[in-house]
């Protein structure tokens, strides 16, 4: 059985190179030791992934957070979630789908939450109808996914992860528009729960 409550695969590297500073230091240096052993038990903190159980419909959210991003992209419609660093990062599939392309693409480091964001380094899982973009921060430089081409997604599995950042966009199919968004710009969202538009 899952269990309801776990952490993103890989985070424990982190968790344990604290730890790893915490113990021999615990006799020695007892405030450097309550130190490492914080940011040990804050990155866990940080790498949860809860359960989530998706509506009966619709396209959701990647990720949890706030809607950072609405705009149109030709005839395609991008919506944006920036995940503050109190936010779930893991990131889910908005919709099923078969994965037709991974794509690291570099770029920089900007605030998430800006503008020049758009220009961050990023991973693009193309789905041919859809594509969810994994945007690294100005803070947030690992972007791990799960997946790779050929993969067949469900709704709501978990795609990837973000380590320290930051933002997850969805480019809609063609088929809806601005008009057709069940969210507003700043609205709360949660991964794989939170419906962006009802399935046509």
């Amino acid at each position: 059985m899952t269990p309801p409550y776990a952490v993103a695969p890989g985070c424990w590297r982190y968790a344990i190179a604290c730890f790893a500073v915490a113990l021999p230091t615990a006799i020695l240096a007892p405030p450097l030791a309550a130190v490492a052993l914080a940011l040990g038990v804050g990155v866990l903190w940080f790498h949860r992934d809860p359960k989530r159980t998706p509506p009966e419909s619709g396209i959701l959210a990647p990720a949890d957070g706030h809607i950072s991003v609405i705009r149109e992209e030709g005839d395609r419609l991008r919506v944006g979630t920036f995940m503050n660093v109190t936010d779930v990062h893991v990131n889910r599939a908005p919709m099923a789908g078969t994965v037709t392309e991974v794509d690291h693409r570099p770029g920089a480091y900007k605030p998430a939450f800006s503008k020049d964001s758009d220009r961050n380094e990023r991973v693009v899982v193309d789905c041919g109808e859809y594509e969810v973009a994994l945007i690294a921060g100005w803070f947030a430089r690992r972007i791990h996914p799960y997946i790779e081409p050929g993969d067949e997604l469900t709704r709501g599995q978990r795609i990837g992860h973000v380590s320290f950042g930051s933002r997850a966009d969805v480019l809609l199919p063609a088929a809806y528009s601005r008009e057709d968004l069940l969210v507003t710009d700043g609205e709360a969202v949660r991964a794989g729960e939170t419906r962006l538009v009802e399935t046509k």
